[in-house]
């Protein structure tokens, strides 16, 4: 039986048969179980003049073990109900002298190091439950939208972001690489005959869907070979990615807003206890921060505030006038000063406008062309396009969305002026030859939608397995 559903029935009196893994074991006697299905440990007590002495010692820290006994109302302080243990059974001992993960405070540095077993902690059991709830919630989300899950590939031939910053898939010999008569490699002998890497998107896929099956959604992995050692950046993340057919751009700012409000609504609902125990860490973490650091809000507070508030919607433009007028803009104390239109905006900016300006998730629209991708549909200006991304308190941007460009000779024009081959695109092009139509979509990055839910820093602490420049263990 999971302790978790153990907890919430009225088995008292009943014998029953709990697994899980020892979080301490005091006095020989009161072992705190835990199985992961919840955040509180389930107190079993033994009577160690009656147990064996090896299976005494053997019950330490770490350790799987499986208790049966009896689930009774307990005396003493701290639960509610405990197990009379009748029956002890050893699955896995753990070392006491080399099991790293002792009941006492670790550094998120140290147990970084130490990923595999980090989700035995209080603090990432909490974050991983969540982030799994997350992940539901979602699907769920989506299903219940009428929308199409669709499986878009990781190994592309395409750079639909155009950054160039991707991981190169390739089955030739590091030891006999063909080359051309020109002096490149000979990508024609490689697996698929081409060059190939993994994937930034699934976004250029994904559209090709939503033109036959109207509204269709992505979630999957994305890689990005960007060598950025930062608590916001990953080298493996995860992307949610809803493409929809005949949405202008405010349509896909709508639908945007709703999600988010909708998935924080349905962790409000169904992580009550991990959000708790994560509101209270952070509330401990900002009392060893200087004052100007202190988050303003406590984390229910703030997702509670993303929930039941409007997100403001601000143009590119306005965006640009209320930094380049703003006080550490004048002063200086940006890293990157605001000076003229067409600026590429920085989180230090993104986080001024939502945590100082407007104190409220923002929608910033109409980018600059010069500085967005070449599928996002031009404005009637000719120097905007209908981009969107919403920007979120602590995180910065978490959204990038747009309406897509449908007209082909746009975006031959658009193609051509970036140094894309068009050739490369054929198939995406056809969807503008072929019963072309208004669409638009967006890109949310899981694990920073998890950076916000859980108030966690760094993102390396809400997935299982980072991987980051020179770091790809376990």
């Amino acid at each position: 039986m999971k302790i978790k559903s153990l907890l919430k029935t009225s088995a008292t009196g009943q014998q029953v048969i709990v697994k899980g893994w020892v979080r301490t074991f005091r006095a020989n006697r009161f072992i705190a179980l835990n199985d992961g299905s919840t955040l509180g440990n389930l107190q079993c007590v033994v009577d160690f003049e009656s147990m064996d002495d090896a299976l005494l010692k053997s019950i330490n820290t770490g350790a799987a073990i499986k208790i049966t006994g009896n689930y009774i109302e307990s005396q003493g302080k701290g639960q509610s109900h405990e197990i009379q243990v009748t029956d002890l059974h050893i699955y896995g001992e753990a070392d006491p002298e080399s099991y790293p993960i002792q009941p006492k405070k670790h550094s998120l540095e140290f147990l970084r190091e130490k990923a595999h077993l980090r989700v035995r902690t209080t603090t990432f059991s909490a974050v991983m439950r969540l982030r799994s709830a997350l992940a539901f919630g979602v699907h769920q989300f989506f299903r219940n939208e009428g929308f199409q899950y669709v499986n878009t590939p990781i190994i592309t031939g395409s750079d639909a972001e155009g950054a160039g910053e991707m991981f190169r898939v390739s089955a030739l010999d590091f030891e006999n690489t063909p080359f051309t008569k020109e002096g490149n490699i000979d990508f024609s002998k490689d697996f698929f005959g081409k060059e190939t890497h993994l994937t930034v998107s699934g976004q250029l896929e994904a559209e090709t869907y939503a033109m036959g099956l109207g509204e269709v959604y992505t979630f999957g992995p994305t890689f990005r070979a960007e060598n950025s050692n930062t608590t916001r950046h990953l080298a493996e993340f995860w992307m949610i990615e809803p493409e929809m057919a005949f949405f202008d751009l405010n349509d896909n700012m709508d639908l945007a807003e709703k999600f988010i409000k909708n998935v924080l609504k349905y962790i409000l609902k169904e992580c009550e206890e991990d959000l708790i125990f994560l509101d209270d860490r952070l509330k401990q973490e900002d009392k060893s921060k200087p004052q100007a650091e202190r988050s303003s809000m406590g984390l229910l507070e703030k997702i509670k505030f993303v929930v039941e508030n409007e997100f403001k919607r601000v143009s590119y433009t306005e965006a640009i006038d209320i930094l380049r007028n703003s006080k550490p803009n004048k002063k200086k104390k940006f890293k990157f000063n605001i000076d003229k239109w067409g600026a590429d905006l920085q989180s230090e900016h993104e986080r001024f406008l939502v945590e100082k300006h407007f104190n409220c998730p923002v929608i910033l629209y109409d980018y600059p062309a010069t500085i967005k991708a070449f599928y996002m549909r031009m404005n009637e200006d000719q120097k905007t396009v209908s981009a969107m991304d919403i920007l979120f308190p602590g995180i910065g941007e978490i959204v990038g969305g747009s309406q897509r460009e449908e007209r082909l000779d746009v975006l031959q024009k658009r193609i051509k002026a970036m140094g894309i081959d068009e050739k490369e695109l054929w198939w995406y092009l056809d969807l503008r030859r072929f019963g072309s139509a208004p669409h638009s979509g967006f890109g949310l990055g899981f694990e920073r939608l998890v950076l916000f839910a859980t108030g966690m820093s760094n993102i390396r602490d809400v997935i299982p397995f980072p991987r980051t420049p020179q770091n790809a263990a376990f």
